[in-house]
């Protein structure tokens, strides 16, 4: 998938493209032909850096209901000739989950749009999820023979089909097209699960890799083999040491973390972590000084799983160190270290931020170590993070964190964090915004009758609104 390319935060796209509270807030009170375009862009050009992780569906079905806003741009770009060209299912794949939301709100149009698209589209394995979701039977049944119609009946297409219904997300389509009436739907529907069944039994039936009895030296070569085709193999080359390997093995061991080649370098390393070898640290250390780029990475990996006094002691000295083991350090720090390391998880954070920008993975554990640690002079540092992430994970890890360091927080963003895409997020806003603020009030009593939203956001909101509660 393409790299989105993020407006700044300050204009009304900024905001919808990174999910922000402010966003629908914003469109709300904008003219409404520029906020359905706003809206349409992100839709159609789907703005996430990790689509797949990323909450974005139900934050734009709910601002299309508000805005009353028609789909003829969704009609159009799923219906385009390039979903012909781009199979991708990241093209529509957002789009059609904002579709999916709407149905559920009671918007036929969206539900129409659904059904078309499966019966036509590329990416119809997904719009079937939707519809497995939302549609009565009938709709689903009449889906039977375009979606069928997809597979030749010759052996390839029946392996296809096969392929298809064994690695459905919803399988309610195919149980019921199972037992359609129409007996030549229901037939070939049967034989397809029969054989994805199978197909399963005999993958369970040939396990590859470490088999008991091995030696250590086998399973350094089964990850030195998996490194030359690509794969990394070694976090379970080290789990199979920890089965095969005696006291006597160690020092073949530890020489393969010094001078092994890549794949049971990387292995020794891991098993040592783990098991908090007393030469592990040095180890580590050494790895970072003069290994391949698999080595150093794989390295620091062990080094941030390791839980002991000894590590996070080694993580005090390293943390200053202008490498990517200083800034493990710092990120062990801010998950296992004291209140007497705020300032070296300060500087952490201020660092990656001065330095990566408000989108480096580093930040994710640092801020949540800046609230763990209660740092409340990384505040304005957790607010520029808060406001101009493109992740909206990153960004509800930040206001978690601002609602540990910020007093501020409650009367500022936490109110529009009621609005966030993320539910966690909204779970967060609901717990601590102020509700002074008659925004506040009424977004609570929305959300606790919303019956798309999760459970624990409602959770937090009735725990509002118990006997004590001041909601006017």
């Amino acid at each position: 998938m393409f790299d989105p390319v993020i407006a700044p935060s300050g204009t009304l796209l900024g905001l919808l493209q990174r999910g922000r509270g402010d966003g629908t807030l914003h469109a709300l009170t904008a003219p409404r032909a520029e906020a359905l375009a706003a809206l349409d862009h992100c839709v159609l050009r789907d703005p996430r850096h990790d689509w797949q992780v990323e909450n974005r569906s139900l934050y734009y079905a709910r601002l299309y209901l508000d805005l009353n806003g028609e789909l003829d741009a969704i009609e159009a770009h799923l219906f385009d000739s390039e979903d012909v060209l781009d199979t991708d299912e990241s093209r529509t794949g957002l789009a059609l989950a904002v579709l999916g939301h709407l149905a559920s709100y009671g918007r036929l149009d969206a539900l129409e749009l659904l059904r078309r698209y499966a019966a036509h589209g590329s990416n119809w394995a997904w719009a079937l999820d939707e519809l497995a979701l939302r549609d009565d039977d009938a709709g689903l049944r009449a889906l039977a023979a375009p979606v069928l119609a997809r597979f030749t009946t010759d052996p390839e297409g029946e392996a296809e089909l096969a392929a298809a219904v064994r690695d459905a997300f919803e399988p309610r389509p195919w149980r019921l097209w199972a037992e359609d009436p129409r007996e030549s739907i229901a037939t070939r529907v049967r034989a397809a699960q029969e054989t994805g069944c199978f197909d399963r039994w005999q993958r369970q039936m040939r396990p590859s890799g470490p088999r008991p009895g091995w030696s250590v030296r086998a399973v350094f070569e089964w990850a030195q083999q998996g490194m030359e085709r690509g794969a990394a193999l070694h976090v379970p080359a080290a789990r199979c040491l920890v089965a095969v390997a005696g006291p006597e093995d160690r020092p073949e061991i530890v020489q393969a973390a010094r001078t092994g080649m890549d794949g049971a370098r990387c292995t020794a390393l891991r098993y040592l972590s783990d098991s908090n070898d007393p030469d592990a640290l040095d180890l580590v250390e050494a790895a970072v000084a003069d290994g391949t780029a698999v080595v150093v990475e794989a390295a620091v990996d062990a080094f941030e799983r390791m839980r002991s006094v000894a590590a996070v002691d080694r993580a005090r000295r390293w943390a200053q160190r202008p490498d990517v083991l200083g800034a493990a350090a710092g990120r062990m720090l801010a998950c296992r270290g004291g209140v007497q390391d705020r300032d070296l998880v300060l500087g952490a954070l201020r660092e990656a931020v001065r330095g990566e920008g408000p989108d480096a993975p580093t930040l994710w554990t640092l801020v949540d170590g800046a609230g763990r640690l209660g740092i409340a002079c990384a505040a304005p540092v957790l607010r520029h993070v808060y406001r101009e992430t493109a992740s909206s994970h990153l960004r509800g890890r930040a206001a978690r964190a601002l609602a540990a360091t910020d007093p501020s927080f409650a009367t500022g963003f936490a109110v529009e964090c009621l609005w966030d895409c993320e539910e966690t997020t909204r779970e967060i806003a609901a717990r601590h915004a102020e509700t002074g603020d008659a925004r506040v009030v009424e977004r609570l009593r929305r959300l606790a009758a919303d019956p798309a939203e999760e459970a624990e956001v409602q959770t937090a909101v009735r725990s509002r609104f118990g006997p004590d509660a001041a909601l006017g």
